[in-house]
């Protein structure tokens, strides 16, 4: 077999998923694009294996097996960070997604503090 063709395609599709990485908002789109990416990486190892034989047989396979078990563990995780998301903003854009934590309100101008409002002081007796 000819390891050109398995490492082309693989990298054709590796090339696939960081496009839709990088191109894509939906969430679930990511992850479908981040999954292209993980199947190119598991096309690689069983090609790597069968072409170069090294010490530890099918040392490949494993890896790949592996990898599935990630990917599997990755979507579990995404799909319910996205189902979350879903529920509190109702879209799944990514853009949308706010990165940092909300600013606090500055209090009106005038109002007292809350542990102040309680206390008096000597000169207001």
């Amino acid at each position: 077999m000819r390891p050109v063709i398995p490492y082309v395609t693989a990298a054709l599709l590796f090339g696939l998923g960081v496009y839709g990485v990088l191109r894509r908002r939906n969430a679930v789109l990511v992850l479908m694009a981040v999954e292209l990416m993980l199947n190119a990486v598991n096309l690689i190892l069983v090609t790597a294996d069968t072409t170069a034989r090294s010490v530890l047989p099918h040392s490949g396979q494993v890896f790949a097996l592996f990898v599935i078990v990630l990917a599997a563990a990755e979507i579990g995780v995404g799909l319910a960070i996205v189902l979350q998301l879903y529920r509190l903003r109702a879209s799944v854009a990514v853009d949308e997604v706010p990165l940092t934590e909300p600013a606090e309100s500055p209090r009106a101008a005038g109002a007292p503090e809350p542990a102040a409002a309680g206390r008096t002081t000597e000169a207001g007796r």
